[in-house]
């Protein structure tokens, strides 16, 4: 009678540290993010765990530590491409030092978004990443369990949590003034909402004014008309109102990339050429952009090096390597120029 033969046994740290040819130690801080590593060496090692399927066992981590290894993630609008391209750098992030990643999508409920920011009341949760657009400080206050938090984006809750966000004032105004030295000069910028903005678009109308005025350049009440959503249908709407006008504008600065890829349909669809009859910029830099007829320039946030700095920050936190005062961290963008705004003027 044979024996039963052994199914293949789990990976181990040792197996990764041997194929990546570091210590045991090495590997261990690399999946527990306890030290830092050298971003050569961090990188082999994450091939060979990668190659190997390793997993961190999470039940003798949480015996070992307290921790679980997991941590929550929540957008307003995960179906938004820069949301989804976010968090696909978040889950990297944390996948390079060991942490499994939950997400949710809020749909920008201020009731949600509290859930979230107390952990879903689940103990397994170490801490949570969240991008809020309906919760006020008050709310976020009441939260019923005190977990480690890190926000994302601009909205301004006071000091009670970390927080990860983009000049957005900056991105509008170096965006804006690259059109201004493309020759334009009628320039309209489309993601205004009335009666109630958001953070993003009081920060990147005050970016797009600063350029105008500071160029001696006239901001034009005609030239902003409001949308209620920051999508695609929105910012043809928008542009089709603004090809309306007696005097269009040469140029538009939209406040995302979907506003600016609607803008692009509603030209195409009138038949003006883009940008030699009107010129078209963004914000976020999604894939999208590049891949548009024609491409489109944009603002680009550093999306990986948000992540890390999340990430970095929310695992300080879990692991009470900074108990300090809530920090506020400015990762940095550049503005693409692509087929959209570069003209023979």
């Amino acid at each position: 009678m044979s024996m039963p033969t052994e199914g293949p046994t789990a990976p181990r740290l040792k197996d990764v540290a041997e194929l990546a040819q570091v210590s045991v130690k090495t590997v261990s801080n690399v999946v527990n993010g306890t030290t830092p590593v050298a971003e050569a060496t961090r990188e082999r090692v994450q091939r060979a765990i990668d190659a190997l399927g390793y997993h961190p066992n999470l039940t003798a981590r949480r015996l070992r530590t307290g921790r679980s290894g997991v941590i929550a993630l929540a957008f307003p609008e995960l179906p938004s491409p820069y949301f989804a391209e976010l968090a696909v750098e978040v889950i990297a992030a944390a996948r390079r030092v060991g942490i499994t990643v939950l997400m949710d999508d809020t749909g920008g409920d201020p009731a949600a978004e509290l859930r979230i920011a107390s952990g879903l009341g689940d103990p397994m949760i170490d801490g949570v990443i969240l991008s809020p657009l309906g919760l006020d400080q008050a709310t976020l206050l009441s939260r019923s369990r005190e977990i480690p938090l890190v926000l994302l984006g601009e909205a301004d809750l006071g000091p009670v949590a970390d927080r990860v966000h983009i000049d957005n004032v900056a991105g509008a105004r170096a965006v804006t003034r690259h059109l201004i030295d493309e020759g334009y000069r009628r320039i309209a910028a489309i993601g205004w909402q009335d009666p109630s903005p958001r953070a993003t678009a009081e920060q990147r109308l005050t970016g797009f004014r600063t350029a105008l005025e500071g160029a001696g350049l006239t901001v034009d009440q005609a030239l902003l008309p409001p949308v209620r959503a920051y999508f695609r249908p929105d910012g043809a709407s928008a542009m089709r109102r603004l090809l309306k006008l007696p005097d269009r504008p040469d140029a538009v600065f939209c406040f995302n990339d979907l506003l600016a890829l609607g803008a692009l349909r509603a030209a195409h669809e009138a038949g003006l050429r883009v940008p030699d009859d009107i010129a078209i910029v963004g914000f976020d830099d999604v894939e999208e952009a590049e891949y548009a007829i024609p491409s489109l320039t944009t603002v680009a946030p550093d999306k990986r090096h948000i992540a890390e700095l999340a990430v970095r920050c929310l695992m300080e936190r879990i692991e009470k390597r900074y108990d300090g005062p809530s920090r506020l961290i400015t990762p940095g963008f550049r503005v693409v120029v692509r087929e959209s705004s570069t003209s023979a003027r």
